[in-house]
């Protein structure tokens, strides 16, 4: 269920947890580019306020408008597939399933989940502090320029330069089909009125939370160096599963709202698809922002 305009929380897990998106240099410039590019291509319906890219999952907190969200993911997820997946010779499916994305419904939350993106690699036990993550974190650009530059590999530009010489041409990530893309991190509207030394000074209150939690517990770190030599394809012997939310609220009310909103969508969905399976298409009404089954041209002619 899509709002006209909202602000969610994405994850999305690699198939069977595998270390698909392990860090390493040429992955993060990789992974940055093509997120960048995806955040260029829906300039105007979609802002970025942070992301973290862990080995086998990725997070990010967005504010989309309409369904703008579902275009974006499908282009970032099937380029990171291609992409990241030649870098670790895995031709497979990359994804696990669908991409989660709970809606995030007030300042206090959103700064809850942004805390949480940056808690990734501490949190888990794998490094001692968050700037130590080696994978792709939107903290460098939270503490520093908002703006950071990556490479997008243009294979668009590849395949047509070898179909038109003939020739089989450099290799899929050459510097000769590099394009500078350039991904910029939103601030929080709720910190839109703050300065940036200001805002730069919360980002560091939450990170030394996340630290200090971290200490306590007491527990040896995994380190960057382990990380870094992890194979990608590994498979995790255990993996965190647990029931996504419905939405991230500061207060049980506006869950509580959500959810009725959720099950009156899931209602008039019901009731359009209802009319749509006895042929009736024109008085199958979706609710706004929703998916409707395709019309096979054959059958549309049938009705008309």
């Amino acid at each position: 269920m899509f709002q006209e305009e909202g602000y969610y929380f994405v994850t999305s897990r690699c198939f069977q947890g595998r270390l698909l998106l392990r860090p390493s240099a040429e992955v993060n410039e990789v992974v940055g580019g093509v997120l960048a590019r995806a955040v260029q291509q829906s300039a105007g319906t979609l802002r970025l306020y942070a992301f973290t890219f862990a080995s086998n999952h990725f997070h990010l907190l967005v504010w989309a408008r309409g369904a703008a969200l579902a275009g974006f993911m499908q282009y970032l997820r099937a380029n990171l597939s291609k992409k990241v997946g030649k870098l670790v010779d895995w031709s497979g499916g990359f994804w696990e399933r669908r991409y989660s994305a709970e809606p995030v419904l007030d300042d206090t939350a959103l700064v809850g989940r942004l805390r949480y993106v940056l808690a990734h690699g501490v949190k888990e036990g794998l490094v001692d502090r968050s700037a130590e993550w080696p994978g792709l974190t939107c903290l460098p650009q939270l503490l520093g320029p908002a703006r950071r530059l990556f490479r997008w590999f243009n294979w668009t530009k590849r395949w047509s330069k070898r179909a038109s010489e003939d020739m089989a041409g450099e290799g899929r990530f050459a510097l000769e089909w590099a394009e500078p893309v350039e991904l910029e991190v939103a601030p929080l509207p709720c910190w839109e009125g703050l300065k940036e030394e200001e805002r730069q000074r919360a980002v560091r209150a939450l990170v030394e939370q996340v630290e200090a939690e971290a200490q306590s517990r007491g527990k040896p770190v995994l380190g960057e160096s382990a990380v870094r030599a992890q194979h990608p394809h590994t498979r995790p012997e255990h993996l965190k599963r647990s029931p996504r939310p419905l939405g991230h609220a500061s207060t049980r009310q506006a869950l509580k709202e959500l959810r009725e909103q959720y099950r009156a969508f899931v209602a008039a969905f019901r009731e359009a698809a209802a009319w749509w399976s006895r042929g009736d298409y024109f008085s199958a009404l979706f609710p706004p922002f929703s998916f409707p089954p395709h019309v096979a041209p054959a059958r549309a002619a049938q009705v008309l």
